[in-house]
């Protein structure tokens, strides 16, 4: 017997999200089936009283009864007469700025640390040489923008299916780019740094007339019609675009819809994500950089399983617009690189304010590597985040020491930081509504309990006061951070240690991804595979250690990573050995 109605036909009539109350007002059927008689009481109410911890009286259930059907009305009214695309922003953005505080200023410049990039090495070497050095090899006339750009189309059409690590190959329009950026530079024109280096864009920023699919099924013919800002200000920088890398759909994990992102170190496991292509791609040698994006780990994740050095900028610091919202007070735009220093580079050119994006704001940058890194910085650490950490991450601690810097035990505030998370449920499902209400969330490839179909259908359940509630303990940990920040410069500690992927996204706090060294484990199994045998041999991956910054210090973080760089010189001694066969 066919219900009175289904899941689908509650969310699509109401959307569940009046605090869980607006059930009783969708018990009318859409069929013209009438009121539900077993389910058209005050009492029903009691379900979902249960759910929110309330305990009303009969009188006060029977009063806001009453009110449940306008309120539902109100929100079939507006999604029939004011239907929201991704691209609407909220009213209300978040700004990671607290009132009173007084944050670092800067002048917009930026200087790496040595200017010698000494002779032009072999292709293999020019394609994992720092984007300084291959700015300056073409500055020099060592190389020219189109050898550089077909180094790096030659190795991408060897080794990027195998990879899975790209949606589009951009082959004519970066030529051209190329050529482009060898007359200027010939004739004198220097737009900077970028000019004439070749980058891989993750393919949920828009290019106009190339498909931005945003890795799902749902989108993989979408193509818009303008380009987003980062791209403009890319060009703008001179940078050759090669093409759209991957990311897992929607902007999670490495699963997409054409496939799943591998590590260039091991076929056998995937990248990580969502940044998964611009991680994968960059480590592998198949572009100078690439731009990758976070919401909760995408830039770190991806960057730490790969081997790559992810910058998350300052929230606010790159305007977002003409890239995919998952959640407006989350979304960061960043560079993947190989190389500490060339994030600055990346970073700077992509800085400042952009119509559009209400959150972005104009904040200099300012990097010098001859003076970043300040002899009398304060570094922040717990023993307790290190005592089931690798022997590289240890051995940093050490090492931080040695290099003159003080390192200061910390404790951070004793709060339930998974709270936060219901931002980001609430926030994704909401600039996805259109794909729960269509059912066309049914076809994106990963449904499982923690994908996102699932988390957007279960947000229709989250309370709108909840909601609110969470961001008001949202400020709270913002004012409990700057109150750590006070004391320390920087933190240390292992990526996913003591919950500072969750807390510096939610206030907004940089952060910078590089690899350390080589450590010995056992394969991650890809995506619905069962885990490996445990007796299973071992085997060396890259082993990456991250740096929280506080509010507009990036210039701090690079300066930092550049030394532990210097030290380890991880692609000096460390290299994926990529190969062309099927991937397993």
């Amino acid at each position: 017997m066919k219900p009175m109605f289904s899941r689908r036909s509650f969310l699509r009539s109401s959307g569940g999200a009046i605090s869980g109350i607006a059930v009783t007002a969708t018990l009318y059927a859409e069929e013209g089936l009438g009121r539900s008689k077993a389910l058209s009481q005050p009492n029903d109410l009691r379900f979902t009283e249960q759910i929110f911890g309330l305990n009303y009286t009969d009188t006060e259930r029977a009063l806001v009864y009453d009110n449940v059907e306008a309120l539902v009305n109100r929100m079939r009214t507006r999604r029939e007469k004011a239907p929201l695309s991704n691209a609407d922003t909220p009213a209300q953005t978040f700004d990671p700025r607290l009132p009173g505080e007084v944050y670092y200023q800067q002048e917009n410049r930026v200087r790496v640390y040595s200017a010698d990039a000494g002779p032009l090495p072999n292709d293999e070497n020019i394609a994992y040489a720092p984007v300084w050095k291959q700015a300056a090899w073409l500055r020099a006339g060592k190389i020219t923008a189109i050898r550089l750009t077909d180094i790096y189309l030659q190795r991408i059409q060897k080794y990027a299916a195998n990879l899975e690590c790209f949606v589009t190959v951009m082959k004519e329009s970066a030529r051209k780019e190329a050529y482009q950026a060898d007359i200027e530079l010939q004739n004198g024109k220097d737009r900077g740094p970028l000019h004439g280096i070749p980058y891989g864009l993750k393919d949920l920023a828009d290019t106009a007339g190339v498909t931005t699919s945003w890795g799902a099924t749902p989108y993989k013919d979408r193509v818009p019609t303008t380009d987003a800002v980062i791209v403009e200000r890319l060009r703008a920088a001179g940078a050759v675009l090669l093409g759209k890398t991957t990311l897992g759909a929607l902007a999670y994990g490495d699963l997409w819809f054409g496939g799943l992102t591998r590590n260039p170190w091991d076929l056998g496991e995937g990248s990580s994500g969502s940044s998964a292509g611009s991680a994968a791609s960059t480590a592998a040698g198949l572009c100078s950089f690439a731009i990758g994006s976070e919401t909760l780990g995408s830039i770190i994740s991806p960057s730490g399983r790969c081997g790559a050095t992810g910058l998350r900028p300052t929230f606010g610091r790159v305007p977002r617009t003409g890239a995919m919202a998952l959640c407006w007070s989350l979304d960061k735009l960043g560079p993947i690189c190989r190389y500490a220093e060339d994030t600055a580079l990346v970073l700077s050119a992509l800085n400042g304010a952009g119509t559009g994006d209400p959150s972005s704001f104009d904040w200099g940058f300012a990097y010098d590597g001859k003076t970043a890194a300040a002899e009398d910085m304060v570094i922040g650490y717990n023993p307790v985040w290190f005592e089931d950490a690798t022997v590289s991450e240890v051995k940093v601690l050490t090492d931080l020491r040695d290099m003159g810097f003080t390192l200061q035990k910390i404790d951070l505030p004793d709060m339930p930081y998974d709270a936060l998370l219901t931002t980001l449920d609430v926030e994704s499902a909401a600039a996805f509504e259109e794909l729960v209400l269509t059912n066309r969330d049914d076809t994106l490839k990963w449904q499982e309990p923690q994908a996102w179909p699932n988390t957007f259908r279960s947000a229709y359940f989250i309370s709108a006061v909840e909601a609110l509630q969470v961001d008001r303990f949202r400020r709270k940990v913002m004012e409990a951070m700057a109150d750590v920040y006070r004391h320390v410069d920087l933190i240390v500690c292992p990526s996913f240690a003591a919950d500072m992927v969750v807390i510096t996204n939610f206030t907004g706090t940089p952060s910078l991804t590089l690899p350390i060294g080589m450590e010995m484990r056992q394969s991650t199994p890809l995506l619905n595979q069962p885990a490996p045998d445990p007796d299973r041999r071992k085997k060396p991956y890259p082993q990456a250690i991250t740096l929280w910054g506080t509010m507009f210090r990036e210039d701090q973080l690079i300066a930092v990573g550049r030394l532990l760089e210097e030290k380890y010189r991880f692609f000096e001694q460390n290299r994926p050995v990529l190969n062309t066969e099927t991937t397993p």
